[in-house]
């Protein structure tokens, strides 16, 4: 009885030793690259989600979301990523994505520690919204919706 008490005590320690060690990795091998690599815009995420290579996920509140949201991705706040982020494709870029960048950010950092290729979204998704607009969505919806002959 007094193993599984002591190993009820310590667990918690050890995941969030985890975690920390994990967040260290991703903040000591911080470079140039990282930089470049954790960003992509509005054009750029237009192109990967076209071509299947990247899922869009969008972290805002709940009410954010019934106001107004896209028509595609897939919508985890950010403060359910902890609990949902296995829900993600490993076999795909992230592209994390609020308003404006703040909090798109933090998700990424949070992703990126757990082994995903995550990027932000730094125009966010006003910025989306803007290059999504008359024929330039209907072009999008349309690819969209094309099914990917020979492409993987």
């Amino acid at each position: 009885m007094r193993i599984v008490l002591l190993l009820c005590l310590l667990l918690p320690a050890f995941t969030a030793t985890a975690a920390e060690e994990a967040f260290d990795r991703f903040l000591t091998s911080f470079d140039y690259d990282t930089r470049a690599d954790m960003k992509a815009d509005s054009k750029k995420l237009i192109t990967l989600l076209a071509e299947n290579k990247a899922v869009l996920v969008d972290i805002r509140f709940p009410e954010e979301v019934a106001a107004w949201r896209m028509g595609f991705g897939l919508f985890i706040p950010l403060n359910e990523l902890p609990k949902r982020y296995k829900e993600l494709p490993k076999d795909k870029i992230i592209v994390t994505a609020c308003p404006h960048k703040d909090r798109s950010a933090l998700a990424m950092a949070y992703l990126r520690s757990k082994g995903y290729n995550a990027r932000y979204l730094t125009d966010g998704l006003t910025g989306l919204a803007e290059n999504l607009r008359g024929d330039n969505a209907a072009d999008f919806m349309e690819k969209l919706a094309q099914p990917l002959v020979g492409k993987r």
